[in-house]
């Protein structure tokens, strides 16, 4: 059962953080994130989410249709001995309560180990998305748990994990047990500009649905300066199996939903050059039902730009073209969001941002009649959306 917070009683607790700031010489940091805002052109409810299901298939531009707040609140000790932080981050999104997203205690700068961090608690280790999806590709936190980070090795860093199936809010499903053991080596130089990052998983419970276990690799290997000045590339490498999810985090683990056997290549191309700004995607995965054997394959190919006319204008157009088969018909959706948009400057990833954005979606009648009860409503393969969203993040 989730617990509920009253939105005065975190601002109350956010002050009486802030006035903590003189009694020692650490820091108080305020942080978080928000989107929202009208969606105007709708008559029967659907206000987005047009995807055919990919992990790599939403892309947000125009398509969230929702509204949400993130607030990050981080107080920092410094003693002689060793430096420690509490770090805890409420959420709210759509009509559901105040739910806890981190709530986490890190020790650093011990003797015998001064530049590794010790956690322990429920606390994200999102370590890269993209953006454009707002799809975090290699992610192993999120349950309760407790790891290092920061173990130098060479000239590269390991990051460990070790989890339970509870979170902060809510403890696992009756009967079921699962542990979970992460292993993140990441700034593994390969190559002028050229960084490799690696991220192992392995599950192992009782209760679980068809398997007890599950494991999983990632490698994702970032070029900056790619091909030419200004342009990164990142490109994704991942499979998994069982109760191990792609992404690093669990699968599955209600007891009664069974593992899957993924695969994933991606590939990502982002840039600012001068006015012009944007972003890439390229994938293909595949998902198998361990218990049904039933497999999907997920092609997934967009972009959104951004062309600033000014310091505070900017232009940005997202379009994408997805594609799902294996399960039925082969599915194809394609969609088109325009959002003239005011912003504090003139990169890619300035914010905040107030957009007027009108998204154009179609989609065959395959793609429908597997999401009848949502955009294919009525037999309809076609859909326009218009509102007026922010997004903001500090």
């Amino acid at each position: 059962m989730k617990h509920t917070f009253s939105i005065s009683a975190i601002a109350m607790a956010a002050a009486l953080c802030a006035s903590s700031v003189q009694a020692d010489d650490g820091t108080f940091e305020f942080h978080g994130y928000s989107r929202g805002g009208p969606v105007f052109s709708t008559s029967d409810g659907v206000k987005g989410r047009f995807q055919l299901g990919g992990d790599m298939q939403g892309y947000r531009l125009g398509n969230e249709g929702d509204n949400g707040i993130e607030i990050d609140l981080i107080k920092t000790f410094k003693t002689a001995g060793a430096n420690y932080k509490v770090q805890y981050m409420p959420a709210k999104w759509n009509s559901g309560n105040v739910g806890t997203e981190q709530a986490f205690v890190e020790v650093s700068g011990l003797s015998f180990a001064p530049e590794a961090k010790f956690w322990v608690g429920q606390r994200r280790l999102r370590l890269q998305d993209i953006h454009i999806l707002d799809y975090i590709l290699l992610n192993y936190g999120d349950n309760q748990g407790a790891g290092v980070t920061d173990i130098p090795i060479g000239g590269a860093k390991l990051g460990l994990g070790l989890f339970t199936a509870d979170k902060f809010d809510q403890a696992s499903v009756k009967g079921v047990e699962a542990t979970r053991f992460n292993a993140d080596i990441s700034d593994i130089a390969t190559n002028p500009g050229g960084k490799l990052r690696v991220l192992m998983t392995a599950v192992n419970g009782s209760g679980l649905a068809h398997t007890s276990n599950g494991a999983g690799i990632s490698l994702v290997h970032n070029q900056s300066d790619f091909l030419v000045k200004g342009l990164n590339n990142a490109l994704f490498l991942q499979t998994s199996n069982g109760h191990a999810r792609i992404d690093g985090e669990f699968e599955g683990i209600d007891g009664v939903s069974a593992g899957k056997t993924s695969t994933r290549i991606a590939d990502s191309l982002s840039w600012q050059m001068g006015a012009f700004g944007g972003q890439t995607v390229l994938s293909y995965q595949t998902n198998k039902d361990d218990k049904t054997g039933v497999e999907t394959k997920d092609t997934s190919i967009g972009g959104r730009i951004s062309y600033a006319f000014s310091k505070n204008f900017k232009l940005l157009v997202d379009a994408a073209t997805t594609t799902r088969s294996g399960n039925g018909p082969d599915q194809r959706l394609d969609k088109l969001t325009i959002a003239p948009t005011l912003s504090v400057g003139p990169d890619f990833y300035s914010r905040p941002e107030l957009r007027l954005y009108v998204t154009m979606s179609n989609w065959n009648d395959a793609a429908g009649a597997a999401n009848a009860s949502s955009f294919g409503a009525g037999g309809k393969t076609s859909r326009t959306v218009a509102g007026v969203q922010y997004e903001i993040w500090w």
